[in-house]
């Protein structure tokens, strides 16, 4: 008995940080079912944690009662310790951060590793690129084509603001139409276009946060949609969990700098092709002009950061982010001949960015084609 109470608090500490790691989240089912899901794994870390001191407590009164009782009660805690322990013997083998069995992939089942890269047009030239963490995948398939770094976990910037936008338009369709305005408790970062008391229409400012990457229309619009920021952040960290974002954690909606905000190019790349399903946000993230009317009457000339959807044919989106902490950051989807690729790019020197994303997009391109070629002369 002594070496499995010696086991039980040996292993129990780990439940609580690694359970909810190790719980799959099935994409099919709804918002409902999720949040009792997500409940009730976290409270039975919670009673696992507590097992120990139930069991100690047991004991003492274990020699206070006759034989029978005692049967009982040590047949109880045995049961209990076996789930205890095969509960936490589950978790250790399946919540290792770095060996997530639904994380992307370069080596497992990739069919572009029946090419020699090598030889694929701009293969020598991704060798050039700067930037710490990078993944690019193909759309259809969401397989990866290449990348570094890319469970890595970095800070993400504005691609931050990908995960209120898709929360906006989610949470807040019936709320496009409402008129939010820019109050001091939103007015925070202060170096962005608005102003304390612009008012917006919430579908202008959600423009006015993805064109110009606006922290505090972030704020705003976090505020309307759930009542305030913080409540906002859990919402926004309930959706990362639900899109298998496992190694992401948000602190802000606008992603500026907090240690608790981050992200990986995984990640991420993962929430681009969850959003660019969506119509209203493709077509957001792709517009590079837009007048943006206050309701006021004030029209706000404005223009992408993201120079790709001028400079790079085929370029659809997404996002472009920078603080120092971060580097620049990029998150892009382009088409072309009939092929979708996305690329995130985390921390890359400044001002490489624009240029470094179409050499890993071309070169994307060039892999997808030589691989059809390859199998249907199979």
């Amino acid at each position: 008995m002594a070496k499995t109470i010696y086991c039980i608090n040996f292993f129990l500490p780990k439940i609580r940080t690694q359970l909810f790691d190790c719980i799959p989240v099935p994409s099919r089912f709804s918002n409902n079912i999720l949040t009792f899901y997500y409940k009730m794994s976290e409270k039975m870390a919670i009673f696992a944690e507590r097992i120990p001191i139930f069991m100690f407590s047991m004991m003492r009164k274990i020699l206070r009662l006759n034989l029978l009782r005692s049967v009982a009660l040590l047949f109880v805690i045995t049961v209990m310790t076996s789930m205890a322990l095969s509960c936490s013997c589950s978790c250790s083998c399946s919540g290792d951060e770095e060996n997530i069995s639904d994380s992307l992939s370069l080596e497992t089942d990739n069919p572009y590793r029946i090419l020699d890269l090598d030889t694929i047009p701009g293969r020598h030239a991704l060798d050039t690129v700067t930037a710490e963490s990078w993944l690019l995948v193909e759309a259809t398939t969401g397989i990866p084509i290449a990348g570094k770094n890319y469970n890595k976990r970095m800070f993400p910037a504005s691609l931050t603001k990908i995960m209120t936008c898709i929360l906006a338009l989610e949470r807040g369709q019936d709320k496009m139409n409402d008129t939010i305005c820019i109050s001091e408790d939103v007015f925070i970062s202060k170096n962005s276009r608005t102003r304390l008391n612009d008012t917006y229409l919430m579908k202008k400012l959600i423009l006015e946060m993805m064109m110009l990457s606006d922290n505090d229309a972030a704020y705003a619009i976090a505020k309307h949609v759930a009542g305030d920021t913080l409540k906002f952040c859990k919402m926004m960290n309930k959706k990362a969990r639900a899109l298998n974002m496992r190694r992401t954690h948000f602190a802000n909606p606008s992603g500026v700098p907090n240690p608790k905000n981050y992200s990986t190019a995984a990640d991420l790349v993962r929430l681009v092709g969850y959003c660019m399903q969506n119509p209203q946000f493709a077509k957001i993230v792709g517009t590079l002009e837009e007048d943006i009317k206050l309701a006021d009457g004030r029209h706000m000339p404005s223009k992408n950061t993201n120079r790709l959807l001028e400079e790079y044919p085929g370029c659809i989106g997404v996002k472009t982010g920078f603080i120092n902490a971060s580097g620049g950051c990029l998150a892009v989807a382009a088409q072309r001949d009939g092929i979708t690729l996305y690329l995130v790019l985390l921390k890359s020197k400044y001002g490489k960015r624009f240029s470094e994303a179409p050499l890993i997009l071309d070169f994307g391109f060039n892999v997808v084609k030589a691989a059809k070629n390859a199998l249907s002369n199979r």
